[in-house]
């Protein structure tokens, strides 16, 4: 079975509140793009995987895919077949594109598939949630309001059907732990539900990251991006989650021939 998952952006980030138990409250919306890796799970005698590149940055029982395996066959008792997984690799590491996690739960989707598993959405999410707080995104991932720390998803209205999608992804690995450490949780000055009702050229001032501000700190060609992409007519422009990669709306194309003879650029029509 091959599937292919796919990348998100975060539509606005509010780092709302600092929890008793260290983490963050946070308000964002996730959509799906469509850059995506690819994930091949084969019947197979023994567990074998394939992860390409991945291989060479964690041992392969720790990669989020293998972890999604031995999560859902402790769940149904151990009685998975060993299967081999094959993945490559199009969604970068550690830019704030959810790839790891998207992986991980599109294995689950495809070993309840292929195993005729009875278990909803609702209980695969739950299972996902113990990988990553984005994970349960991933099981249908169609535009989502996310609170809490990203796990509590209500569906939200979001048509972007026909907006031009320019995506920049620095070689540039930003620290999760660097990014909270920029942050002064806050209410949200705006309800991102409703703003992100208004056209997307009302979003610069009013749909924002809380991440820029202590990132582009840190990595100063970052924020010099997210201005270029402007200069060049995006009507809206963000840093996707933590970083690094950046990403813009538009009615049109945009020439970034510049920023591509420095950068990966991907180009898209939602």
């Amino acid at each position: 079975m091959l599937r292919f998952p796919q990348a998100k952006i975060n539509i606005g980030l509010n780092v709302v509140n600092k929890r008793s138990d260290g983490y963050h409250d946070l308000e964002t919306v996730f959509h799906a793009i469509p850059l995506c890796d690819a994930l091949e799970i084969i019947e197979s005698e023994e567990m074998r995987t394939d992860f390409g590149h991945c291989d060479r940055l964690c041992p392969p029982r720790d990669n989020l895919v293998w972890r999604a395996y031995d999560l859902l066959n402790n769940h149904v008792g151990g009685t998975l077949p060993p299967v081999e997984i094959i993945l490559r690799k199009q969604i970068p590491s550690g830019a704030g594109l959810g790839g790891g996690s998207s992986d991980a739960s599109t294995a689950l989707l495809m070993l309840r598939e292929m195993y005729n598993l009875p278990l909803s959405d609702d209980e695969l999410r739950a299972l996902s949630k113990q990988l990553g707080a984005d994970c349960p995104f991933f099981i249908a991932p169609s535009p989502h309001f996310a609170e809490g720390i990203g796990d509590i998803l209500s569906p939200i209205d979001l048509d972007l059907s026909g907006i031009h999608l320019h995506l920049v992804l620095p070689d540039i690995h930003v620290s999760t732990k660097d990014a909270y450490a920029g942050i002064k949780p806050q209410p949200a000055r705006y309800d991102l539900r409703t703003v992100l009702q208004a056209p997307i050229e009302t979003w610069k001032d009013t749909v924002t990251n809380d991440f820029e501000a202590g990132v582009f700190g840190l990595h100063p060609i970052l924020g010099e991006i997210k201005q270029e992409l402007y200069d060049r007519g995006a009507v809206y422009a963000s840093m996707s989650g933590s970083g690094s990669a950046l990403y813009c709306l538009s009615r049109e194309a945009l020439d970034l021939s510049e920023l591509s003879k420095m950068y990966t650029v991907r180009h898209f029509i939602l």
